[in-house]
């Protein structure tokens, strides 16, 4: 176990490298930082100066190495936008997109294993057939536009839910949460909703093909020969063998969701990280981009080593593997 976990630890950290080096490539050579942070009338001698103030004569391998140990302390240099750090803008907004990011996916992981477990076990029932013919509908729409069904439907039409913002929000500590109060909560319906769509059809869909062949196995025709009771046949030999492959599914689809919220933040102006990489994008702020870039990489990372470990496990033919070498 701990060799495995070791590993794992050193695959992510070369992975975690690889990004780093690809957030300092768009530091390099996505716009000129002096420019940026100077402007156009300043004179050129000055903009020497600040240029080697700031390192961007040294070489290639001096750059990185700088960067890889400011990135180290959290120093992503300063917005040229909003000249505030970087670092502290992402950490402004990360706490509403990870509430959105959470309850997207708790939404998605609960009602997919549940719409997945009934369509396996009555397949042949006519909810079963209206279930996977509304599941088609979170597979093929795009994102956008199922949230603007929404805030058409309930925020227009019926004027039951409100359709951008994110409500009344509550200080606790460096934390900013709307949990805590009735706008925050309702405004996070409708965004959270559109955000689980896709991953929980998603989920549904894996968790019903996987339980219907495992329903078929050989194991399980011989436990129902041998007389033991269906809920016991389904929900713990059955539903035990689905949630291997669902594991490493849901543990990607919640990285999905923490990286690509962005759209589900711009049609609902949800004052999140994604709004604020698009924002960036639009400005060419290169530090915000290069910080977004290394925490996407980061919590991939991390999910990923979580998805592997639980997949240690709870996959008995991995362990033995491991001791066999």
């Amino acid at each position: 176990m701990l060799i495995f976990i070791l590993r794992r630890l050193l695959q992510s950290v070369i992975v975690m490298l690889v990004v780093a080096l690809i957030a300092f490539l768009i530091f390099r050579y996505v716009g000129d930082p002096i420019v940026s942070m100077a402007g156009v009338d300043t004179r050129l001698e000055d903009q020497e100066l600040m240029r080697e103030r700031l390192g961007l004569n040294d070489p290639f391998y001096i750059q990185f190495w700088n960067f890889l140990t400011n990135a180290l302390h959290g120093d992503f240099g300063i917005s040229y936008r909003l000249q505030q750090p970087a670092m502290r803008l992402i950490l402004d907004r990360l706490p509403a997109t990870i509430e959105l990011a959470v309850v997207s996916a708790t939404l998605a992981l609960v009602l997919g294993v549940l719409m997945g477990i009934f369509t396996a076990l009555r397949a042949r029932s006519f909810l079963s057939g209206v279930i996977m013919t509304l599941s088609l509908v979170g597979v093929s729409l795009p994102t956008f536009l199922i949230g603007i069904g929404l805030i058409y439907i309930f925020a227009v039409e019926l004027q039951w839910l409100p359709s951008n913002g994110r409500g009344t929000t509550v200080q606790l500590g460096w934390w900013r949460t709307g949990f805590l109060t009735e706008s925050g909560l309702r405004s996070l319906i409708l965004p959270a909703i559109t955000l689980s769509l896709f991953q929980m059809t998603l989920i549904m869909r894996l968790v019903r093909a996987e339980m219907l062949e495992v329903l078929r196995s050989d194991y399980i025709r011989f436990a129902r020969a041998r007389g033991l009771p269906d809920r016991v046949i389904n929900f713990r030999h059955a539903l035990k063998n689905t949630l291997v492959p669902v594991i490493t599914i849901t543990g990607l689809q919640l990285g999905s969701v923490i990286a690509f919220a962005i759209v589900t933040e711009t049609v609902f102006q949800w004052p999140g990280v994604g709004s604020l990489f698009i924002n960036s994008v639009q400005a060419v702020d290169v530090p915000v981009m290069a910080t977004y870039l290394m925490m996407v990489g980061l919590v991939f990372v991390t999910i990923n080593l979580v998805v592997d470990i639980l997949y240690y496990l709870v996959d008995p033919r991995l362990r033995v593997q491991g001791k066999g070498r």
